[in-house]
C-alpha cells in the first residue's frame, strides 16, 4: 500500500486519507473549543459530528496499525516477518 504525502488530503473534506496524528490533532482541538467556547448548540453539534468522525478515523487507524503488529513474528535469525492475515470468519 502506497504512503500518501505528508502534505496530502489537508484541506479535503473527505477524512479518509488523513494521516492519524493530524485526525488526532484535530480532534484534541475540537475538543479543547467545545469545553472552552460558549458556542451556540448548531456550532456544537456540528463540532460534535466532525469531532465523531475523526474519532472513529482515529480507532480504525489504531485497529490497523495493531493488526500489523500482531501479524509481525520474529524468525529465528532475529529478522522481522510479516505472517499472512488468517480470516476467521471464513468457514
Amino acid at each position: 500500500m502506497p504512503n500518501p504525502s505528508k502534505g496530502a488530503g489537508q484541506n479535503n473534506p473527505g477524512k479518509a486519507g488523513l494521516p492519524f496524528e493530524e485526525a488526532l490533532k484535530k480532534l484534541e482541538a475540537i475538543v479543547e473549543t467545545m469545553e472552552s467556547e460558549d458556542l451556540p448548540l448548531e456550532t456544537l453539534l456540528a463540532k460534535y459530528e466532525e469531532g465523531t468522525k475523526l474519532a472513529q478515523l482515529c480507532q480504525a487507524k489504531l485497529g490497523e496499525a495493531d493488526l500489523k503488529i500482531q501479524q509481525l513474528e520474529k524468525e529465528a535469525s532475529g529478522e522481522l516477518k510479516l505472517k499472512p492475515v488468517e480470516d476467521e470468519g471464513e468457514g
